[in-house]
This record gives structure tokens, sequence and C-alpha cells, in this order.
């Protein structure tokens, strides 16, 4: 486990933060006010508090390490009697992970996974029938494209020969060496969605043809989803992402995604169907018509989201090269307050997160990705409590 203790420029952007805000409020583990960049809605201004909304501060407690010596953990799903599937982005595995005792076994490869910088096996899903279909879904890169199938788990096989045979249900996703998305989750409807990066060619973000760049609605069988705003583009469910890496819905069942900026501001953004989120023309909040705006952004420095989850009605979401966990309160469709961060540098680059029940949290580190600086016992799943 890393020190408290930060390194010098990690304490300066600290003290740096607490002069802007002319005042920081601490909470257990970490818990710092964010400086005025992470801006919550749009126009940068705090939404007003309601009765329901949670409080503006909130709290992490850090409960246990469940596992550790994972390399290039990326999705992350949770079976029905508790335990975690893993995926490794590196090594195109799926592990198993038993919560209670921290052991880990190999379930299966993915046959075709081509991994090469941010590419590789990314998100993992179960389906929503898993309790008799049996099945697990993932977003991987190939030799030639980004791709979504389905497997047939079968725990009851040795482990390593686990996962059935591929059933491809999408393909032809653009893969880069950059911005290949790969969050994958079922949503309240039974559809199955999908983020897609923009692969370092932003300007097709915008076109509706070219499948990245988008968050993508399909049914699970792979055909496009109906009531798909587009029928020119019937998988595309809106359009204008960089390299969104979050997906989840609220208690309302309205779909919220982080997504990567380029070097002024990464966002978390409430999804509406056929909406444009103004990549490349636009860069955070805008006020340009035909683009919606962000609810809250940040620095990348402070940032550079991946995975996120919604409990006791904030956001949370984990931050990678920002290296902390941004917890954003919400009010509706708008932050109630100002986002708050927890974990700063204690772990180092985060992953995902995963909602586990209750007041839990599952979170990954990320540092044998090859932009982290690993130390013994990472790649690290972590149980967290969080108010």
């Amino acid at each position: 486990m890393r020190l408290p203790v930060r390194h010098p420029a990690a304490t300066a952007l600290l003290a740096a933060s607490v002069l802007l805000l002319g005042s920081a409020c601490s909470g257990p583990d970490g818990g710092a006010g964010a400086s005025p960049s992470p801006s919550p809605t749009k126009g940068g201004r705090a939404a007003d508090p309601s009765p329901s909304a949670p409080p503006a501060k909130g709290s992490v407690k850090v409960l246990r390490t469940v596992a550790t010596g994972l390399k290039s953990p990326w999705g992350l799903a949770e079976l029905p009697d508790g335990d975690l599937l893993v995926s490794s982005r590196d090594d195109g595995t799926v592990q198993r992970v038993d919560v209670q005792h921290g052991r880990t076994s190999e379930v299966g490869r993915v046959p075709g996974v081509a991994p090469g910088g941010e590419g590789g096996l990314l998100g993992i899903a179960l389906s929503p029938q898993f309790a008799t279909d049996h099945e697990v879904y993932a977003y991987f890169t190939t030799a030639s494209d980004n791709r979504v199938a389905r497997f047939l788990y079968e725990p009851d096989k040795r482990p390593g020969d686990q996962l059935g045979a591929p059933n491809t249900l999408l393909r032809g996703i653009p893969k880069g060496t950059i911005h290949n998305g790969g969050r994958i989750a079922f949503g309240p409807d039974g559809m199955l969605y999908a983020s897609t990066g923009e692969t370092g060619r932003s300007a097709r973000a915008q076109d509706r043809s070219f499948l990245g760049g988008k968050i993508l609605r399909m049914t699970p069988d792979g055909q496009p989803a109906p009531g798909n705003p587009f029928g020119n583009a019937p998988y595309v469910y809106s359009l204008g992402h960089r390299n969104v890496e979050g997906l989840a819905w609220d208690a309302k069942q309205r779909l919220w995604a982080s997504e990567f900026g380029q070097d002024t501001w990464d966002e978390l953004n409430l999804i509406r169907p056929g909406g444009n989120y103004g990549w490349p023309d636009v860069e955070g909040i805008a006020h340009r018509k035909g683009f919606v705006d962000p609810v809250a952004q940040w620095h990348p420095d402070q940032a550079s989201p991946s995975g996120i989850a919604l409990v006791r009605g904030s956001v949370w979401m984990a931050a990678l090269r920002g290296e902390r966990l941004w917890r954003v309160p919400l009010a509706g469709t708008r932050a109630a307050a100002a986002p708050q961060a927890f974990l700063v540098h204690r772990y180092g680059r985060l992953r995902t997160v995963l909602a586990a029940g209750g007041d839990r949290l599952w979170l990954t580190t990320s540092n044998t990705d090859g932009r982290g600086h690993p130390v013994k016992g990472d790649d690290r799943i972590l149980e967290l409590r969080v108010g």
C-alpha cells in the first residue's frame, strides 16, 4: 500500500486547491474539497440543495483489500454469490476472485484478443438472465477491430477452461492505440450499452456512420435496440464523444457517463438519446447550441476518468491520472454540490468502480497498465464503505 505521505507535486496541487477555494474540507481517507476547476453544473455554479439530495460532503472508508497481484485489471462484474469476475486487459484472461479469501483462479482466455496501447480485453458484463443462461459479455480489441461477444461460463469445468467459444455480437468497432472506449453494461431496459472511443480520429466522433466516439445500444443478441434515435445509424445512442470509459444509471434510470477530455476538461455527462456531446468541436462547458454540456468537469491532471458507479445518490468516479476517487452528489439531473476527492495518491491509478450493495463499492487500481508505478501487491481490488 502506498504511504499516505504525498510527493511534493501532489502536495503543491492540494495546497493550491485550498488557496483557490479559500477553505478546504477534509474527510476520512483523504477526502478533500475540490478546487474551482471541477465545475458542478452548467455555468460552473453548484445546484441548489434539495431535500432529496445527498449531503454536500461525503465519506470513504477502505474496509479491506480483497485481492492483490492482478495484472492490468479493467472490467469487473459481480456474480450472484458475491464473487467477482475481473478482466485482464493485457493478458486477455478473465479471473474469478473469491471475495472471502482473496484467492483468484483463471476462468479462461478470450481468443483473438490483441492487446496494445489502450486496447485489449476491456469491459465485461453478466447477462441479465445470468442465473439461467450463464452468459458473460466482453468488449475487446482484436488485430482488426474492437468487438462485443458473449461466452458461456461453465464454473464446473477446470480453471482456465470455463469460458465457452465466443459468440460475436458486434464487430467492426474502430480500434486504435488510444481511445478504445470499452465499457459495457446492461441498462434498466435490458439493453446492452457499449462506450467506444474515437481512436484518435477526432472528427469522426461527429460521423454517425463511424462507430467510434459513440455510446452504442443493442439487444442482448447484438441487434440494434428498438427506439434508438438515428434510423440511418441504428446502433448509435449518443455521439460526439472522445473516449467514454464509465457508464452507470441512477435510481430514476438516467444514464451517466464519464469521458476523457484532451488538454482542458474531462467530463461527467448525463446521456440523452440522440445527444451530441460536442467532441471535437467543444470540450467541457461551452453553451453551444446543438451540443450537450457536461454536468461536471475537471482538468485532466485531476481526473482522466474511467469507471463510475451510483451509490447513495452520488456518482463515484475512478480517476487514472488524477489517482483519486471523486464523489459528485446529485440533485436530479444536476450536481448538488462541488465534487469531492478521496484516496488522493493513496493507491495510484484507479480504473473501475462497481456498486457492491448498500453503501459499499468495489474499486480496482490500474498501476500495471504501463502508465502507473506499481508497488508490491499491485494491482488490487478494494472494498469501500461510502457515504
